[in-house]
């Protein structure tokens, strides 16, 4: 029976957040102009990463790593 009733009010959750979801892409009151907003965000991120990458000195680390599973992939 809690089995039950805690799979019934999961299923509501998942449905409700789906209906609000869909609402948002779809609806009168979507989003829009968020894209934008998201862009930016994607590239501070990506940005932040390369920083951090040079500052920890591992772009020759990352480099060997790749080219290490490069080479094991194509038999070199």
């Amino acid at each position: 029976m809690v089995t039950r009733d805690w799979k019934l009010r999961a299923t509501v959750r998942v449905e409700t957040w789906v209906r609000a979801v869909s609402e948002r892409v779809r609806g009168r009151e979507r989003d829009a102009g968020a894209g934008f907003v998201e862009y930016a965000g994607l590239m501070i991120l990506i940005a932040g990463i390369f920083v951090m990458i040079k500052g920890l000195n591992l772009a020759g680390t990352i480099s060997g790593a790749i080219g290490t599973a490069v080479n094991n992939v194509i038999g070199g």
